[in-house]
């Protein structure tokens, strides 16, 4: 049985004396629920678990019920401590403001119950937390899955992992990569879109969000100004909405909008953003291309290269008080910029594809001081090792 690390960090605070409510938050299809699974099998001590994600109506009451079923197995059992696992929570009104009820009662009464909440919307689980959890709470962010992880659970080599990327659920389909493809479209990308996405925040124009997602899963790994995606979409509305929907679809983990990096916060948002998908397996499925025919097509190869080290990089700072940004300034541009307080690493991908703009990391460390200049890629950093690297390694 695989464990990912995650796993790990997961199975070691329950086994805390102290008590937190712990939260996984992350995108569908990244493991949260194997993740708690597979805890609750190892940990052997008597638990619940139950889901919101099912096609009936959830309310507070059913919280409630879930508690108490758990609450029981501590009385009937005369155990000392019980697990409860509620997973897709956000998806139940005030279920905050419920469960801090619950779980003051359970600290005032010296119940062990450990819970853990599992859940895909990143911004309303976060609404939650801080309204009304403040202080209760820890979070473990389940990002999508690393090349070491694909390749430790299923033998992959990183051309495997760089076109058809990191959803464990689709590792099994890739020999018949037609349903692999309309896996990811229909079951990964539609549900998320109109579903989950939907249910983080009022949105006017879901058409609109659909074509700006597919339209960054096209120009992943390229700055593209809010101009010129308004200029490619039709009834684009204005910037504003366009940045709140990039916003909405980060919050899915499914694409974002890089800021370019700049001393000033107000620049940052004002910049041009990259595009960046957050898995790769979604650019290659909405291609069209098969494995072999995106091999010897260089330019999307490359492209699919530059996501990949950008995926990896957004991936790995999550939960880290680390920042990832891009450069540019007259024609010269650094793919990636790490951050670590005034620490800032420089990197470079050399995919093989021909860019637009001239490599920049030079002018770049002219204007800023720059611990690291990195190279992936030709006469660099293979891509494996890269891919292979915890983010921490890079930044020091």
């Amino acid at each position: 049985m695989f464990l990912r690390p995650i796993s790990k960090v997961l199975m070691s605070r329950l086994n805390e004396k102290r008590r937190f409510i712990q939260v996984l938050i992350g995108p569908r299809q990244t493991g949260k629920t194997t993740i708690a699974r597979q805890i609750l099998d190892k940990v052997n001590l008597p638990s619940h678990y139950a889901s919101a994600d099912e096609p009936q109506l959830r309310d507070r009451v059913w919280i409630e019920q879930q508690w108490e079923t758990a609450r029981a197995k501590l009385d009937n059992l005369e155990t000392q401590t019980s697990i409860l696992v509620l997973d897709e929570v956000q998806k139940v009104p005030g279920w905050s403001e419920t469960a801090k009820r619950l779980w003051d009662e359970d600290s005032n009464e010296g119940r062990q119950l450990h819970v853990v909440i599992l859940g895909s919307s990143q911004l309303l689980m976060q609404q939650g937390l801080t309204e009304s959890l403040a202080g209760r709470f820890e979070i473990i962010p389940v990002t999508h899955w690393s090349f070491t992880e694909m390749r430790g659970a299923f033998g992959w080599d990183v051309d495997r992992y760089l076109f058809f990327g990191g959803y464990p659920g689709a590792a099994d389909l890739i020999e018949d990569q037609e349903r692999w493809r309309r896996y990811i479209i229909d079951f990964l990308i539609e549900t998320t879109v109109s579903r989950d996405v939907l249910l983080m925040k009022r949105v006017d124009k879901p058409a609109l969000l659909r074509r700006l997602f597919e339209l960054a899963c096209v120009y992943s790994g390229q700055i593209l100004s809010y101009q010129k995606m308004i200029g490619q979409l039709q009834d684009a509305g204005n910037t504003t909405t366009l940045a709140n929907y990039l916003n909405l679809l980060e919050g899915a983990g499914l694409v974002m909008g890089l800021q370019k990096y700049a001393g000033q916060q107000a620049r940052r948002k004002s910049s041009s953003p990259k595009l960046l998908v957050l898995n790769t397996a979604l650019m290659s499925a909405l291609s069209g291309l098969t494995f072999e025919e995106a091999k010897i097509k260089p330019d999307f190869w490359g492209r699919i290269v530059e996501s990949s080290v950008g995926a990896t990089l957004a991936n790995g700072i999550r939960g880290q008080r680390l920042g990832l940004f891009y450069w540019s300034s007259r024609n010269r541009e650094v793919d990636y910029v790490l951050t670590k307080g005034e620490t800032i690493v420089a990197i470079e991908v050399k995919s093989g594809r021909k860019k637009t703009s001239l490599p920049g990391i030079e002018a770049f460390s002219r204007e800023v001081s720059v611990k690291r200049k990195l190279l992936v890629g030709s006469r660099g950093i293979p891509f494996e090792e890269f891919l292979d690297s915890p983010v921490q390694r890079w930044i020091g």
